[in-house]
């Protein structure tokens, strides 16, 4: 009897002792996680006093968290049954929050009262590298700190725990994941920064200009080209040209893959307009580099892409720029004047392309000269790569790996434990530049059909030709194409080629509902599914593409592809079992 009485103090005992510290911590940490999103938000606008004072208030607070579930009692009360596993993974939590801030928010905040986004401005067509070399190891040593803390937290046993703890749990997981992601962003750039501001020797740089008005599946059609030098942190405009100042090879300039000629063509390796039919970035830029060596001479260090909407972006960091025509230049007119005002002012295609390339250079002239708004700069850079707006590729293989699974890198999608991810890209057939009339959505949905689970991925395009009928006629030739190519004055015709996970397997392609022809073959280990499609002012179609997976999946289900200008991601509905 004296031994239940005494095991029952001792356990009243330890739940008062517990609960009282286990409030305190919860207090502490729910501070903690206020605190955290007030200090991100002081460095992004530049507040570095208020930022370091944050700093010191949340180290006092995770410190103090961890030592309320950490002492003999707590410990010793983990050994108890159904509260023992709550008090083990609220013990992990609050460990986890010191050690990340400790690790990676104190000596971040410490770097950043000595470096700021200022710093990056170009003075004078040049930036000063030296920040760069003092920021990226603190950066490297706190991505890595964050991320030995994720995968801490992915290790906390929740199975038995309250649900109020393994929610917990999951917010600290996604608020990990969501900086982790961001800091590895920032360690990349500023491993890459350096070396592609020629901080090692000089360097070339292609930049392709790209137009979504005649889709390709890089982005667009290439119009205009600039080779920027970088030297030291100096950047400038080395060359320009047009794609009128390439020739046609009578055969592709590299050896193509058996299955890139075969969806694409050889066309692919023999024109500078249509390096960007494969949406595989990395061949796409080796084309175009040995393209400008065979025309000029030089062999350049890397390639990148941008297109008009992607310069309207970072309109909105630069402010207005004044074009040597005399035209506004604006983030609000950058889209309708580089995609269709353009066409119908200019004749000539290479009178088209030269006014591409002023647009281009008066924007870059901006940028070089140290004007951009650094906040505002970083959020079009970032909103651009995440679209795939710039695309880059680097010649130097050590830094191609840094860029490889980036969303710079123009890479097929990537499907991992936790996401299936399907390819879907869009080339213009129409020979025009009547894309900017194309109207598309996009979208993947699931379904299990099967006893054994397998499920059935559906993924939908909806494409619609939005050209009202009666402006037909009133369309320049070379906006039309001129029925050029067989298309008929007005239509759009594209190629869709949709890329299943590479462990899925096609089952069928239907159009508004009933089966239809396609190409089904490889790329890289993808299979492909490829239509083509043509319709007249005001049609629209629905196609289904069907994919069987190989074993049964719980994840998100995403496609991607390239941008277009009148597109959206389709609302889910309508699961179809293919019979």
């Amino acid at each position: 009897m004296i031994s239940i009485v005494t095991l029952s103090v001792a356990l009243l005992a330890c739940a008062a002792w517990v609960g009282v510290r286990g409030l305190l911590a919860k207090t502490e940490l729910e501070n903690a996680e206020t605190r955290l999103s007030a200090i991100r938000s002081a460095v992004i606008t530049g507040d570095i006093a208020g930022a370091q004072k944050l700093s010191t208030r949340l180290s006092a607070e995770t410190a103090a968290a961890s030592g309320y579930t950490s002492d003999v009692v707590w410990r010793s009360c983990e050994w108890l049954p159904w509260v023992g596993p709550n008090l083990t993974a609220t013990r992990s939590v609050a460990t986890i929050i010191d050690e990340v801030d400790r690790d990676a928010v104190v000596p971040l905040v410490r770097v950043a009262s000595s470096v700021h986004l200022r710093d990056f401005h170009p003075v004078n067509g040049a930036i000063d590298l030296a920040p760069l070399a003092v920021l990226q190891p603190v950066v490297a040593k706190a991505a890595h700190a964050l991320l030995l803390a994720q995968q801490q937290t992915r290790n906390i046993t929740t199975d038995s725990t309250a649900d109020s703890v393994r929610r917990a749990v999951g917010r600290l997981d996604t608020t990990l994941q969501t900086a982790v992601t961001a800091l590895s962003s920032v360690d990349r750039t500023l491993r890459l920064l350096p070396p592609m501001l020629g901080a090692k020797g000089p360097r070339n740089y292609l930049v392709l200009f790209q137009t979504p008005a005649e889709l390709r599946a890089s982005g667009g059609i290439t119009g205009a080209l600039a080779v920027i030098h970088t030297e030291n942190g100096r950047i400038s405009l080395a060359a320009q040209a047009t794609s009128g100042d390439f020739p046609h090879h009578p055969q592709p300039v590299l050896a193509l893959p058996a299955e890139t000629s075969a969806l694409y063509g050889d066309i692919v390796g023999e024109f500078i307009q249509d390096v960007g039919l494969t949406p595989n970035f990395s061949l796409t830029a080796q084309l175009a580099r040995e393209m400008w060596r065979l025309r000029y001479g030089i062999t350049v260090d890397g390639v990148i892409t941008a297109d008009p909407v992607a310069l309207s972006y970072l309109l909105n960091a630069t402010g207005p720029i004044v074009l040597p025509s005399g035209e506004r230049l604006t983030s609000a007119n950058a889209v309708k004047l580089l995609l269709s005002d353009v066409y119908h002012r200019f004749v000539k295609p290479s009178d088209q392309d030269k006014f591409f390339a002023s647009a281009a250079a008066a924007v870059f002239g901006e940028l070089a000269k140290g004007k951009p708004d650094s906040v505002a700069l970083v959020k079009a850079m970032g909103r651009a790569g995440t679209e795939r707006r710039i695309l880059i590729w680097s010649a130097h293989p050590e830094e191609q790996a840094v860029l490889t699974d980036t969303t710079f890198a123009g890479g097929l999608p990537v499907s991992t434990a936790k996401a299936k991810r399907f390819g879907v890209y869009f080339n213009d057939a129409t020979g025009a530049k009547m894309d900017r009339y194309l109207s598309l959505t996009t979208g993947v949905t699931k379904v299990e059909c099967r006893k054994d689970h397998r499920p059935q991925y559906n993924v939908r395009v909806t494409l619609t030709n939005t050209l009202p009928v009666n402006e037909v006629n009133s369309l320049p030739e070379y906006v039309s194409g001129g029925a050029l190519f067989g298309v008929p004055l007005g239509s759009v015709k594209t190629l869709i080629s949709v890329y299943g996970a590479p462990d899925t397997t096609s089952l069928s392609v239907s159009r508004d509902g009933a089966p239809t022809g396609y190409r089904p073959t490889l790329d890289t280990g993808y299979p492909v599914n490829s239509v083509g499609i043509q319709l007249a002012p005001g049609q629209s179609t629905e196609l289904v593409f069907s994919w069987l997976g190989k074993a049964p999946f719980s994840g998100q289900i995403l496609t991607e592809g390239n941008p277009v200008e009148n597109s959206n991601l389709l609302v889910t509905r309508g699961n179809m079992c293919v019979v």
